[in-house]
């Protein structure tokens, strides 16, 4: 008697969306809107059909993508998810890594895409900060300035660092950002002499 393997059990609609999403960011960045949806489909594994499935048109898609990588609330949660029993140090560089994938990822796909739908409307700036600054909270003897300043300071350079015509130079790594925002270029602010 033969058995037939079991049927692979068929994807609900948003798990088709889901897989259909991280299939195209990448190809959107790199081709831009030209990207066709033989290309999505020959990179997601499936059938240039079943992108019709999931979404009513290309258009949709892209916009779908944009809004997806957009959403504060998964980079939210990853934040607020940051382990504060390591070292400073060790959140510090984990927060520069999130904030720098997150900016060079939305960069990137606004640069090839252009700006489509609508755009999140709450202050997240602000919020990030907040998040950021409750992470660092636990350390607040050793910061020289409150936790939502230092929270601010890392967002900015972050920021900056993710945007290649900013840095108009080398390439940041995560390492070296994440020193500079610790220690500064100097090392320790030069304490001021005793008078004799």
């Amino acid at each position: 008697m033969t058995v037939k393997p079991a049927r692979a059990r068929s994807l609900s609609v948003e798990d088709r969306q889901s897989m259909i999403l991280d299939a195209v960011t990448p190809l959107l960045i790199e081709r831009g809107q030209g990207v066709t949806t033989r290309q999505i489909a020959e990179c997601a594994g499936i059938a240039e059909g079943t992108i019709f499935r999931a979404f009513d048109s290309k258009d949709e898609l892209i916009r779908a993508a944009m809004h997806r990588q957009l959403d504060p609330e998964p980079f939210r949660l990853d934040l607020a998810a940051l382990d504060r029993s390591v070292p400073l140090e060790q959140r510090v560089r984990a927060m520069v890594t999130l904030l720098r994938r997150r900016f060079a990822t939305s960069f990137a796909l606004m640069s090839s895409v252009g700006a489509m739908g609508k755009p999140h409307t709450h202050d997240v700036a602000h919020e990030f900060t907040g998040l950021l600054a409750r992470v660092l909270a636990p350390d607040l003897a050793r910061l020289t300035v409150s936790p939502e300043r230092a929270g601010q300071v890392i967002r900015m350079i972050a920021l900056a660092a993710s945007v290649p015509h900013i840095t108009a130079g080398a390439a940041f790594d995560d390492d070296e950002l994440t020193a500079l925002i610790l220690y500064g270029i100097i090392g320790a602010q030069a304490q001021p002499k005793a008078a004799s």
